[in-house]
């Protein structure tokens, strides 16, 4: 049986999918499918179609999924609450891990916060750096 139509509307499907989504998530998925309709065209096994399939897939995705994130992320912005890490915030609220309260306000928001180092307490007023998000909460250290 020839299998070549199969590996055709494989290589259809993976082509719409990555132009649907733009996320590089189906495109070394269509080169494993042209590689794999070339085979079923030259009437090789099937066994030999799926495993070049396989292969290639695997191939392209190693070795260019990483320069693709970096070249197609570059320009990636931050939105929401990543786009607060690196920001200063104020201690509204004073920051103790131990008794898990705390409260800084950034940008006009109040917002629930964790020192980064275990035992340090904030006092109120004092002005801290935004290191991470964990949760709900900002992790944020003393400004230095």
């Amino acid at each position: 049986m020839n299998y070549t139509i199969f590996w055709l509307a494989a290589l259809v499907v993976f082509i719409v999918i990555e132009i649907a989504t733009m996320g590089l998530t189906t495109i070394w998925f269509a080169g494993g499918a042209f590689f794999a309709v070339i085979t079923a065209a030259l009437g090789l096994p099937l066994v030999v179609q799926i495993v070049l399939f396989f292969i290639v897939s695997f191939v392209l995705l190693y070795f260019t999924r990483p320069i693709a994130v970096k070249y197609f992320n570059k320009d990636r912005v931050k939105t929401n609450a990543e786009s607060l890490v690196g920001k200063q915030a104020i201690v509204i609220s004073e920051v103790d891990n131990l008794q898990g309260t705390g409260q800084v306000t950034v940008g006009g928001m109040e917002w629930s916060a964790r020192a980064a180092e275990e035992g340090a307490m904030l006092p109120v007023g004092s002005v801290v750096n935004i290191v991470a998000i964990h949760g709900v909460k900002l992790v944020v250290e003393e400004k230095k």
